[in-house]
């Protein structure tokens, strides 16, 4: 229907204009960021630039429940200031029926962050990160020294560093018996990374440990039936909100087989899903939020609705950074706010309408 398709393009305009606004606002901070590591390294400024470009689709996804709020409200807001959606209603169109064009462009939206964190966000994230690692001369493991650290029922692994996806150095393994002692530390410098076959470890010293002495064999080379594959190590060295949905649910089903810690990963999984939630969430708020204040001007709605976006931001991130602290479920902590924010909406709507 015409009025539909106006409605929708005035709304998906405000999209854009909401995008063109907040995008380059949150991105000049990731420049300001970057641009106190010039000089470090190899890193230069035209580096600095290239991360904040590579990042664009990542920060495009944190902020589109807050486009969507800004953008919807501007939209509608405008209709209103100019009492397009008085005549809407006085032409028999109910708040309810407005209401879906503004709902079909956010979903939309959803597919559209559905594609880029899956397909778009995590690589050029990631490969972000491994360049300015690489100029700043800097590891992508855990902490410059630290290496990567990971287990399973019996082994604990430390890789010092992976000088390319299929060789590692610096390897270290303990070998724990089965009332969790350690028996046996292995140490060698290099290691052949394979897929779903033994690593073949260089230059091994094996220390086996008994009540009464230390025993050491050295050899050139030693067969090693590994618990990782060169995709785990690659997972276990990048940030968990820089993987996709499919690379956070394998890592999640990784960690919880060999009896790690998942819960970091496991959040940022249920944030990822929680984010089209949230976006829903304030397409949903933002109706009732124009047509509850008909009459007040569109400065003042704007205003009210950047509000509202940094209290849910806030809110958020203190959630996250709470529900790991107390060991909150996962799926809790990320679906709350959503929740919180949808039930809210429907109450206002009711009421409004």
């Amino acid at each position: 229907m015409i009025i539909y398709r106006y409605i929708a393009i005035q709304v998906l305009t405000g999209l854009v204009i909401a995008t063109a606004v907040l995008l380059p606002l949150f991105s000049f901070f990731d420049l300001l960021d970057q641009l106190d590591d010039v000089g470090k390294g190899t890193y230069r400024t035209a580096d600095a630039f290239m991360y904040t470009v590579m990042l664009l689709p990542r920060r495009f996804i944190q902020i589109a429940p807050f486009i969507a709020l800004l953008g919807t409200v501007a939209a509608l807001g405008a209709l209103a200031v100019s009492s397009e959606l008085t005549a809407m209603r006085t032409a028999g169109f109910s708040p309810l029926q407005i209401s879906l064009a503004p709902v079909t462009v956010g979903v939309m939206l959803i597919v559209l962050i559905a594609v880029l964190e899956q397909f778009f966000a995590p690589q050029l994230q990631q490969k972000a990160i491994s360049n300015r690692a690489v100029a700043l001369n800097q590891t992508a493991e855990l902490g410059q020294g630290l290496g990567i650290w990971t287990r399973n029922e019996q082994n604990i692994l430390r890789i010092g560093y992976m000088l390319h996806a299929k060789e590692a150095a610096d390897i270290e393994i303990l070998r724990l018996d089965t009332s969790g002692f350690l028996h046996a530390h292995v140490q060698a410098e290099f290691a052949d990374v394979r897929s779903n076959e033994p690593w073949i470890l260089r230059n091994v010293v094996i220390r086996q440990f008994s009540k009464n002495d230390i025993r050491i064999t050295r050899f050139n080379k030693l067969s090693w039936d590994s618990f990782l594959d060169p995709e785990d190590i690659a997972t276990l060295t990048k940030p968990p909100e820089s993987l996709s949905p499919y690379e956070l649910v394998r890592h999640v089903d990784f960690l919880r087989n060999t009896g790690q810690d998942a819960d970091s990963y496991a959040l940022a999984l249920w944030r990822k899903a929680g984010s089209g939630l949230l976006t829903i969430a304030m397409l949903m708020l933002s109706i009732p939020f124009v047509f509850g204040s008909i009459r007040t001007g569109l400065g003042n709605k704007l205003v009210l609705a950047a509000l509202i976006g940094v209290a849910v931001y806030l809110l958020d991130q203190i959630l996250a950074n709470a529900g790991l602290l107390l060991r909150l479920d996962p799926a809790f902590v990320a679906l709350a706010p959503s929740v919180m924010l949808i039930a809210l909406a429907v109450f206002w709507l009711r009421r409004i309408f």
